[in-house]
């Protein structure tokens, strides 16, 4: 039966090429991506609305305080449970999964990634877990794009497309927001933007959105309508607001990787759900609105409903505007802690919601400042400046400021805040940039070498695979051969013009030149007075296989004018990396890339 199936889709596969130019298939293929995406998006969001209405009625809703303390540890338990019995393999963190599929195995991910974000996301955030959906559904998507591309045979350039698809259609079915999608792509994928790449991007961003429209409706996650349109007088307050969320977005990134550091700590991954879920379970106690991704606390925000936002058996008797803005600045310091200790002890989740609800926090906190203090004459929008709050933070936590701009716009349909968003956004990003080059989605990858950028050149290094580079046919002398031996051992048995130098444990000592023996190897008068150490010189560089990356290697073959460079492990010699071969593979994994 297996093998009827094969051949059934090897005969599709084949019409289908004969049938279909490149572009033509590719357009066909996102738009099955992109229904894909919508599929996941829906599935998702609905497990997750299950769990939470299941845990949240009945019975346990008449025990709600003991809810609160009980299910976030019994949530990181099912999915510790679920990874290490069922699946026994580790998940890995959404969109930093996806980028490191996209360069370092070619596009393609594991296949486990289909199906396991689908069910231990809405697991995490159900039981209470304080992340977002997106980035699990970017990586099913995407991971269901790449299968869909092996089958077909697609090009690496192909299959990185087709991720970028998938991330597009997802996020433009969450959030019906199609344009935001497609930016989205390009910003955190590094997607070049041509006729090629757009055309296909578009597709799947409308296939996944028709698919969110047909499940959900014209219903969206962010309620608000714009009242007032924009002032020249509010540029002032867009620019601090800018410069509030890029304070906010270092802070948030800073708290992020301590978190992250303190629980890698945690030798028994037990012992993360333990204190992960301790500190979960008190946070919601205290603040229960930070429960999963908290979209209906941003709307409740929008819509300007403080008593629904700060109800909390603490502040009974307690409504002025400052005790508002004390609790609201408390729910950012919370989220960051809650959104952190969740995915560092082992959930299932993204930041992207979190941010949402973290900006719209100091959006929202900034305007009631302004209004409180009298600092205009008129009140300032409430709502306008907690949306652009939301664009700030993005931008500077997630280093994607158009992704911001049109998302925003987009899902409110409040294109007179460009002007806001933009400035707000560019201002946050710039900051934040020059403190964090680098994205929370991509410090890691920059770190190890792993992280493709827009820029052609670094990317193209960056895909490249050092091991494929490295040449082995050379001889081998030892540091207590003479000139004899190598004669005999090295420049007769070698066809290249140099010869490494290592000692009894092979570890590299140096190199010997063709050249530098050429006048004196038929001098059988110096074969037992010369040596190789007399005839050892250093070599112009070496490469470090563990820690050297592709960029690292071209700049030392820049420094030194040197046309082979030795390659060793710990010390010990393994090949050498010639210019001409490094430069011939830049060349061919520069077609491989190419759409």
């Amino acid at each position: 039966m297996k093998l009827k199936l094969t051949q059934v889709l090897t005969q599709v596969t084949k019409w289908l090429e004969k049938s279909f130019s490149k572009q033509q298939l590719l357009i066909l293929i996102s738009a099955v991506v992109g229904l894909l995406s919508g599929l996941v998006a829906v599935v998702i969001k609905n497990l997750t609305y299950l769990i939470q209405s299941l845990l949240g009625g009945g019975y346990i809703s008449n025990y709600h305080n003991a809810y609160y303390f009980l299910f976030p540890m019994v949530g990181l338990l099912l999915v510790y449970l679920f990874t290490k019995y069922i699946l026994k393999k580790e998940i890995g963190q959404g969109i930093s999964t996806t980028l490191y599929s996209i360069s370092r195995r070619k596009g393609f991910m594991r296949k486990f990634q289909n199906y396991a974000s689908i069910i231990t996301a809405p697991i995490t955030l159900g039981f209470g877990g304080s992340a977002g959906l997106e980035a699990p559904t970017v990586v099913s998507s995407a991971a269901l794009s790449t299968s869909f591309s092996k089958f077909l045979n697609l090009t690496q350039a192909s299959r990185t497309l087709m991720i970028g698809c998938a991330a597009a259609g997802a996020m433009s079915s969450i959030f019906q927001a199609p344009i935001a999608g497609i930016i989205f792509a390009i910003e955190i994928f590094s997607l070049d933007l041509t006729l090629v790449s757009m055309i296909p991007l578009l597709v799947a961003s409308v296939s996944s959105i028709l698919t969110s429209y047909f499940f959900f409706g014209s219903d969206i996650i962010l309620h608000t309508q714009l009242g007032e349109a924009f002032q020249i007088s509010d540029v002032p307050f867009y620019i601090a607001l800018g410069i509030f969320t890029a304070f906010a977005s270092i802070t948030f990134t800073k708290v992020y990787i301590y978190t992250f550091k303190r629980f890698s700590s945690f030798e028994k991954r037990i012992n993360k759900i333990i204190v992960g879920g301790i500190i979960l379970s008190g946070i919601l106690f205290l603040v229960p609105q930070i429960y999963g991704e908290g979209y209906s606390t941003v709307n409740e925000l929008l819509a300007g409903n403080h008593e629904l936002v700060t109800e909390n058996k603490f502040l009974k008797g307690w409504s002025s505007t400052w005790v508002i803005i004390a609790f609201l600045i408390l729910l950012v310091i919370f989220k960051m802690i809650a959104t952190s200790v969740t995915i560092a002890a082992g959930g299932i989740g993204g930041i992207f919601a979190p941010v949402l609800f973290i900006g719209s926090m100091i959006g929202h906190c900034y305007a009631l400042v302004i209004n409180v203090l009298g600092i205009t004459k008129l009140p300032v929008s409430v709502s306008q400046y907690t949306l652009v709050g939301m664009a700030g933070l993005m931008a500077g936590v997630m280093h994607a400021p158009l992704t911001a701009i049109f998302l925003i716009a987009e899902i409110t349909s409040g294109y007179s805040l460009f002007i806001p968003l933009m400035i707000t956004a560019a201002i946050s990003y710039v900051i934040t940039s020059q403190f964090q080059p680098n994205s929370v989605y991509t410090m890691e990858l920059a770190a190890r070498g792993d992280l493709v950028t827009h820029n052609k050149d670094q990317a193209v290094l960056t895909l490249m695979n050092i091991h494929q580079v490295i040449e082995d046919n050379f001889k081998v002398l030892t540091d207590n051969m003479n000139l004899e031996q190598i004669v005999n051992e090295g420049v007769i048995k070698s066809k290249r013009n140099i010869y490494p130098v290592v000692d009894e444990n092979h570890i590299f000592k140096g190199i010997i030149l063709l050249d530098d023996i050429r006048t004196i190897m038929f001098d059988k008068s110096l074969y037992h007075e010369m040596s190789v150490v007399d005839l050892m010189q250093k070599a112009p560089d070496v490469i470090e296989l563990n820690d050297c990356r592709m960029n690292d290697i071209m700049k030392k073959f820049q420094e030194t004018d040197a046309w082979n460079l030795p390659v060793v492990k710990d010390g010990k010699y393994v090949g050498f990396i010639s210019k001409s071969k490094l430069l011939t593979a830049y060349r061919q994994k520069l077609i491989e890339v190419t759409v």
